[in-house]
């Protein structure tokens, strides 16, 4: 998205501020002498935070004069990891279906990502227009696709039900096994997307007014 941007010479300010891996968990609090702000419990990601925020002249979160555009709670190869659901696994060696659409399977993922899920409930009470892009479609040999299909349904909703827009790209960039299509995809990189998919995304923020 980032690289898009600057590749379109299009304003923005912010990036990475560590792995998807990383935001999935509590890694944040509500912080500012206000309440108006957070304060990331990793040392790095908050002084990215902060210069993100000093790039727009602001001090806290619920200051920023632009929407917030985030994928936090999105690495969902991380969540789809194989050996974290084996234990539900069958005699077979495979997950029902039944329990990928299941209440159990919804709780677990939630609980997985319900530091990222806090996040957004936090940038939301403070006002926020929050946009989320879904991740390339993309999932590497450790993970398990059907787990990674599922619990993104989980959290779209979740993050839908709160009032995030998601920013859902898949009809696009997919092929008939519902996984992003090569000319969409990072070569030499088992989980990103490329510049054409950034572009893609950054049009999409763009047709919707940012």
């Amino acid at each position: 998205m980032g690289r898009a941007a600057r590749a379109a010479d299009l304003p923005f300010a912010g990036g990475p501020i560590g792995s998807g891996r990383d935001f999935l968990g509590p890694f944040c609090a509500p912080g500012g002498t206000d309440g108006t702000d957070v304060t990331f419990r990793d040392t790095e990601a908050d002084r990215l935070y902060r210069e993100a925020l000093d790039a727009l002249d602001v001090r806290a979160l619920g200051a920023l004069p632009v929407p917030l555009v985030c994928t936090f709670g999105l690495s969902l190869h991380t969540v789809a990891t194989r050996q974290n659901w084996d234990v539900h696994r069958d005699p077979g060696g495979d997950l029902p279906e039944a329990f990928l659409r299941g209440p159990l399977f919804a709780a677990l993922v939630t609980a997985y990502v319900r530091g990222a899920l806090a996040f957004y409930d936090r940038a939301l009470s403070l006002g926020l227009r929050v946009l989320a892009p879904l991740p390339p479609q993309r999932v590497p040999p450790m993970s398990d696709a059907r787990v990674f299909t599922a619990a993104q349904e989980v959290v779209r909703t979740a993050l839908a039900a709160r009032g995030v827009e998601i920013v859902d790209l898949r009809a696009r960039v997919t092929d008939a096994s519902g996984l992003q299509r090569r000319a969409f995809s990072q070569a030499d990189d088992p989980i990103h997307g490329n510049l054409a998919f950034g572009r893609l995304v950054v049009r999409a923020l763009l047709d919707r007014g940012l």
